[in-house]
């Protein structure tokens, strides 16, 4: 009985091992480009708690020859927003703010368009305010900070729509998100960011990172593809905005992050479920995003989403968290999108 129940247990084993070494040649197959001598990719998939399985391809820097690593830390672009979101969220549990605060509220010298904008529709991109990059002149070529774009809003005297009305992406939301983070905590934005989330959780190398205050370990440079091969373009005028994409971190770090969102270590489980649930927006019946997070399903899996896109990287992740299942995918490189790359392998995974 005891000689069957090895058996089983072996052959068990040998089954298991088999499906692993297939999906990973198919994930290798749909990596294939970030192979070798090119601008590359970090791959992590966190299934029941544990890493199921990391992989990475080509390199962080073309200059030096370095290669990706699963400590390499990419700009997350707008992937920061669920960051952003969180220290939000924080701020309400403390009771420092509410949702339905205005930004005249918090910014008395604010025009008067803000009486109608709540903390809540900047974090579900219901605001309608206008969009800091179709604000900037081309005769800007400093890089601007979120400051900067609170300025530029204040200039302002009406927005897209009514707010509350119906959804449009806003990276001018999130810059203004930070800049009131830092009014209402005390605290720049980087520090706020490392004091309640980074530190506590040990993501030891993430960063917020501001030129000339603080350094990016192990850092991945950006990259884009021309038809003479690749081109370095790791910076933009706009790269110094933090609120809405400025945070770097490698897959290692946000292997803890993941988990942290399974508890309650950083804001009470009700508070997360708020954070996933969509938006109900007169006008816009079918808006899928929460506050730092797109919802919907794959193949009929509830999906914790968000893209992260900006000067020389591309970035995804998916949460599964019904199936305990995330996947994670950072590259330095301006295209192509990843999101259908990382759907393909989160199919792999999904039963």
């Amino acid at each position: 009985m005891e000689l069957k129940k090895i058996a089983f247990s072996i052959c068990l084993l040998l089954m298991l091992g088999a499906c692993t070494h297939s999906t990973n040649q198919k994930i290798d197959k749909i990596l294939s480009d970030y192979s070798g001598d090119v601008p590359g990719a970090s791959l992590i998939i966190i299934k029941n708690g544990k890493v199921f399985l990391q992989k990475s391809y080509g390199l962080a820097d073309l200059e030096k020859h370095v290669p990706v690593t699963a400590a390499t830390n990419f700009r997350l672009a707008s992937i920061t927003k669920q960051f952003t979101a969180m220290c939000i969220m924080m701020l309400v549990e403390q009771e420092k703010l509410k949702y339905d605060d205005t930004l005249k509220d918090i910014f008395p010298d604010f025009p008067e368009y803000g009486k109608k904008i709540t903390i809540a529709q900047l974090l579900n991109h219901s605001s309608g305010l206008i969009a800091y990059e179709n604000l900037l002149a081309d005769s800007v070529t400093r890089q601007i900070l979120d400051k900067d774009v609170l300025e530029m809003v204040m200039m302002q005297d009406s927005t897209y729509f009514e707010p509350g009305f119906k959804h449009r992406y806003s990276n001018s939301g999130y810059a203004v998100l930070a800049m009131i983070i830092e009014k209402v905590s005390g605290r720049s934005f980087a520090t706020f960011l490392a004091e309640n989330i980074f530190m506590p959780l040990k993501m030891d190398a993430t960063v917020a990172f501001q030129d000339g205050i603080s350094e990016v370990e192990n850092r991945a440079f950006g990259y884009a593809d021309t038809d003479s091969g690749f081109i370095f373009k790791d910076q933009s005028r706009t790269s110094a905005v933090l609120g809405d994409g400025g945070i770097y971190s490698s897959v290692n770090d946000l292997y803890k992050w993941d988990q942290a969102l399974y508890t309650g270590k950083l804001v009470s489980k009700p508070t997360l479920q708020i954070a996933w649930t969509p938006q109900k927006l007169e006008g816009t019946p079918d808006n899928i995003y929460g506050f730092g997070w797109r919802i919907d399903s794959l193949a009929g899996h509830r999906r914790l989403h968000h893209n992260g896109a900006t000067s020389g990287f591309r970035n995804s992740i998916q949460r599964f968290p019904d199936d305990s299942l995330t996947v994670i995918l950072l590259t330095n490189r301006s295209e192509p999108s990843v999101f259908p790359l990382l759907e393909n392998i989160a199919q792999l995974l999904l039963r």
